[in-house]
């Protein structure tokens, strides 16, 4: 840098020192271009306000665009964060308000319909939208378009004031750059956010190269600014003190130094000390005072543009401030030409976005904070009805809505129910909680506030369960909520209950409230969900004679209703875990379909009931060997679950279930990927959920049944599957599949321990079903040797229910088993059993099994090969390596 150098502009002012960033940025810009193939990356830019970060990201977009890169740019502000997302909106409108409605659906395929609202492109749909959906919906959305836009780079500034949901987004976003060719490039203040934005932003650091942290100006760098911008005639005591004054800010420089040219100030020691006088005039109280010696006028123009805070239209605000259009065409000159707004940069933001911004956000701050608090409070009343009857809708008016001073003001409670219901419906429950939780401050009249609360139960109950159930124990205790309505808070009570873990409260409070009803389907609906909850209490029943009862009433049922065929399944459902003959069980589930379909209402995503009770239904079908069944329900509802944008716990559980039923078939490598899916999205839901079970003992289970215990083993570490388990059963059962796990890697002591651990919490729930709570076969088989009398007692008894159960599946496994604590000709008769009734079984690889172990006991080469080729079909590569063991020792076989 010297003294040499031309008079640069402002923006390229602010890149002084910034030699090493615009480097990397170059570079990046680079390689993204050298290869469409390559992979993304992240550049983040952090530093205090004014030291150039948005400078340096304009200097990007113009690098880039100079190289032939599309740039899409967007910028967060500190009066939106409310505003769901408004940051990707910016970053993504453009592009798609581009395309022909047609071609934009062409290009978002499944996902135009769940992404689509969210962008505000197409109406949302009848359903509340999957927030998690939504993300995934925004990540393919920007996937599928980076592809047509190569190469492509992302600008989004000011991310620490971006909303919530686009911070989600920007963090899957960024995790997911290894196989799409894309630059981002994000600017943030460090500090600034809390909670989940920070995690977010944290997310994102963590995925990009090392972060970039701007630092004030060196003295030598303002000096060689303040002679670029004024003269090579400025002395150094002159210079000295400009970097003195504004510590080395560059924005505060660069703003200084036009304060002085605009004073016509000599830049010469002998004026030094009016420096600092221009400093405050350029911001803090300083600006304020500058900006009330333009005039009323003026002032109120900017305030109503600092209200607004985006879409800063001269007609918008001048509708906020009163005025008429000659005069806020004034006064927009006025403050243009004062340096406190500024025409945006097109290539920065969408034309339709307002005709005017703030040169810099400090100042938009500074003049935001200027207004008088009373006054302040009134304009967002106002900005709110101006909103609203501009056609943007009541949720980009919520935002001043919240501002408001609780009034009474019944027109602004149902503004603010509309919002939430807005914000429901394109999946942003935390700013439709927000509008309910402002909307109750109100407050709404006593015949509406029990609805008011019910309706933020609803909107909070996947985020913050315990939350959830206060807001709804308050509506339920007031008037206003009667008939149906109320028997759903009662049922979203207690699903929220049981997602905080008090099931036994769950439970309770169903049947209190069913006590207190007149019979009739109401009344069913919560006897239903009552032993439903029951149903998948994994520890002792909530009441005496529950089995007895349910079977009592489902006997009266005839699927005539939702609540009967609800209740039909869950005694199916009961009847399949405790053991009871197949035919009976699958006799009652049929009868709770129509046609063999689900009943309208029953859906996979129909909110009435909830996913649990389908879940039951298709587990009854998988242990009762009706797997075509169980698969078909299963596919359906992970289709339904994708098509509908539910990416959440719903769909995790979906191919949790679908793995399972892989699983049963003998399908091992499908289910081994579907599982590993299933874990994938359950670990970005949470841990220690039922869910997060369901995922990980399906996948050691699988694992183990292919042989590789050694993943298996890696499995259980990495993700806990050990005690203490959920109070929710869990299929297939854990302690028996963890029982397993510690026999196939020789802790055989533990393995007992586990294994009778899993017999007694069996007999408490009176779980007699020998294929899903397989504890006795795998417990006779680690007894045989030391105590072989009780081993045989356990395979007597495993027969005996699994006779009593009636499915091939359940009486070969027990031949199986009382097999393995046989030898010679006994032992060749009970497999011969064995594989007579898995032959006629869905379960692959059983069979595969039972067919290896016979052809290994009977010597027979030919039933070998029959059970190897059965065994690779199902990719059990343990089964494969033994039968090949055997086969290429071939001492005795015949």
């Amino acid at each position: 840098m010297t003294e040499e150098e031309p008079a640069p502009a402002a923006s390229a002012s602010l890149l002084w020192e910034r030699e090493t960033e615009v480097a990397a940025v170059e570079r990046a810009i680079a390689t993204l271009r050298a290869d469409r193939s390559s992979s993304g990356s992240l550049l983040l830019v952090r530093g205090e306000a004014g030291l150039g970060k948005t400078a340096l990201l304009t200097e990007a977009r113009r690098i880039a665009e100079e190289h032939g890169c599309t740039v899409w740019s967007a910028r967060g502000g500190e009066t939106l964060r409310s505003v769901p997302f408004n940051v990707v909106r910016q970053l993504l409108q453009p592009a798609l308000i581009s395309l022909m409605p047609e071609e934009a659906r062409e290009y978002l395929g499944d996902w135009y319909d769940i992404a689509g609202p969210a962008l505000g492109i197409t109406d949302p749909g009848e359903r509340q939208a999957d927030p998690q959906g939504v993300c995934d919906g925004l990540v393919a959305a920007v996937r599928r378009l980076a592809r047509r836009d190569w190469p492509l780079v992302l600008v989004i500034d000011d991310a620490h004031w971006a909303d919530q949901e686009t911070l989600r987004w920007l963090a899957a976003f960024a995790e997911r750059l290894d196989d799409l060719s894309v630059l981002v490039l994000v600017a943030r203040r460090p500090g600034e956010v809390s909670g989940e934005s920070a995690r977010h932003l944290d997310a994102v650091a963590a995925a990009g190269a090392p972060v970039a942290t701007l630092s004030a100006l060196t003295p030598a760098a303002t000096e060689g600014l303040t002679r670029a911008t004024l003269g090579a005639h400025a002395d150094a005591p002159f210079c000295r003190e400009v970097w003195a004054v504004t510590g080395g800010n560059p924005y505060e420089t660069v703003e200084l130094l036009a304060k002085v040219q605009d004073s016509e100030l000599e830049p010469v020691e002998a004026q030094a000390a009016e420096l600092r006088a221009l400093n405050r005039s350029a911001r803090g109280g300083g600006l304020v005072a500058r900006l009330e010696g333009l005039g009323i006028e003026a002032t109120r123009f900017a305030w109503a543009a600092a209200i607004l805070g985006t879409g800063i239209s001269v007609d918008l605000v001048a509708k906020l401030a009163t005025m008429g259009r000659d005069e806020a065409v004034r006064c927009a000159e006025l403050l243009r030409t004062a340096r406190i707004l500024t025409e945006p940069d097109p290539a920065a933001v969408p034309a339709d976005d307002g005709d005017l911004e703030f040169v810099h956000p400090l100042i938009a701050t500074a003049v935001y904070n200027s207004i008088p608090d009373a006054l302040r409070t009134a304009m967002h009343g106002i900005a709110a009805q101006v909103v609203a009857e501009s056609g943007l809708g009541a949720a980009m008016a919520s935002r001043h809505l919240l501002q408001v001073h609780p009034d009474d003001d019944e027109e602004l409670v149902e503004q603010l129910r509309e919002a939430a219901r807005e914000h429901l419906a394109v999946g942003a429950p935390d700013a439709a909680r927000r509008c309910l939780e402002r909307a109750l401050l109100e407050p709404p009249r006593p015949e509406v506030h029990a609805q008011v609360l019910y309706e933020l139960g609803c909107a909070t109950l996947l985020t913050a369960p315990a939350t959830t159930v206060h807001h709804l124990q308050s509506a339920l205790g007031m008037p206003g909520l009667d008939g149906p309505e109320r028997v759903d808070a009662v049922f979203r009570l207690s699903q929220a209950l049981l997602h905080n873990d008090q099931l036994e409260e769950a439970v309770r409070t169903v049947e209190a409230e069913a006590a207190r009803l007149e019979p009739g389907p109401a009344q069913m609906r919560l006897q239903a969900v009552q032993y439903m909850w029951e149903g998948i209490h994994a520890g002792e029943a909530s009441s005496p004679g529950r089995s007895e009862r349910l079977a009592e009433l489902a006997a009266t049922c005839t699927g005539r209703d939702n609540s009967e065929r609800a209740l039909l399944m869950l005694r199916g459902f009961d009847a399949m875990t405790h053991g009871e003959n197949a035919e009976v069980v699958v006799e009652l589930c049929d009868r709770a379909l129509v046609n063999g379909r689900l009943a309208p209402g029953l859906g996979w995503t129909d909110p009435e009931w909830g996913i649990e009770i389908l879940m039951m239904l298709a587990s009854s079908y998988t242990y009762t060997d009706r797997l075509d069944r169980a698969e078909s329900l299963f596919t359906e509802g992970l289709r339904t679950y994708e098509s509908a944008g539910w990416s959440g716990g719903h769909l995790s559980l979906a191919h949790a279930f679908l793995g399972f039923a892989y699983r049963r078939r003998g399908r091992l490598r499908e289910a081994e990927a579907t599982l590993r899916e299933s874990l994938r999205i359950a670990e970005r839901v949470g841990r220690g959920l039922p869910l997060y079970w369901s995922a990980t003992c399906n996948l050691v289970d699988t694992l183990l049944a292919r042989g590789h215990v050694d993943e298996a083993w890696e499995v259980a570490e990495q993700y806990g599957f050990m005690p203490p388990y959920p109070s929710t059963i869990v299929l297939p059962d854990p302690r028996s599949v963890r029982g397993r796990l510690l026999l196939a890697v020789g802790r055989t002591q533990d393995a007992i321990n586990e294994l009778e651990a899993a017999e007694k919490a069996a007999t408490v729930r009176g779980h007699h079903n020998p294929v899903m709570v397989p504890w006795g076969l795998d417990l006779a088989r680690a007894l045989a040797v030391d105590d072989p009398t009780r081993a045989a007692q356990l395979a007597t008894d495993a027969r005996r229910r699994a006779e009593r159960f009636g499915t091939d599946t359940a009486i070969g496994e027990a031949l199986r088993c009382a097999a393995a604590l046989e030898t010679g000709q006994r032992a060749v008769r009970l497999l011969s059993q064995a594989v007579t009734y898995l032959e006629a079984s869905p379960c692959q690889y059983e069979h595969a099994a039972a067919r290896v172990e016979y052809g290994i006991a009977a010597r027979s080469v030919a039933e070998i090969n029959r059970g190897l080729s059965l065994a690779r079909s199902c990719g059990a590569d343990g089964l494969v390596a033994q039968a090949r063991e055997v086969l290429d020792t071939g001492r005795g076989l015949r």
